[in-house]
């Protein structure tokens, strides 16, 4: 049996063909502790912290019909990860992520209480750290 929340582990190449441009990062909310001093997610296995990293997918088939390029990827670390430099001043940095896993889920929210329902398969993007594309294609 399957185990409901299966976390498969992913190629950077293969989820991200093209590559990937940082966009920016922040804290993700726990919105059951909101209002509280510290608000922040933690994983469930290591109590760590949950930062949510967004990026710009360049993989021209990711924007196709009116999609959003942007993804956010959650990283679990106990410190805000820090972006690298980018090779262009003024342009966003060529990221990979390190640890990426996907979960699949079934997202429910375009159900309506007429009985119509719209659910999709949706994925939960989860990493363990970011590095420099130029720095780990230079390392390959």
């Amino acid at each position: 049996m399957v185990p409901g929340s299966i976390k498969v582990p992913v190629p950077f190449e293969y989820a991200f063909p093209a590559g990937a441009l940082f966009l920016g990062v922040g804290p993700q909310v726990d919105f059951e502790r909101r209002g509280e001093s510290d608000d922040q997610a933690r994983d469930k296995e290591t109590g760590e912290r949950v930062w949510v990293v967004r990026v710009m997918d360049l993989d021209p088939e990711a924007g196709k019909f009116g999609r959003s390029t942007e993804i956010k990827v959650k990283v679990v670390g106990p410190h805000q990860p820090v972006p690298p430099a980018s090779a262009v001043p003024g342009y966003p940095a060529a990221i990979q992520f390190e640890g990426l896993t996907i979960t699949p889920y079934v997202d429910s929210q375009r159900c309506k209480a007429s009985g119509q329902c719209r659910a999709r398969m949706a994925y939960s993007v989860r990493a363990t750290g970011i590095v420099s594309a130029t720095a780990n294609t230079a390392a390959a």
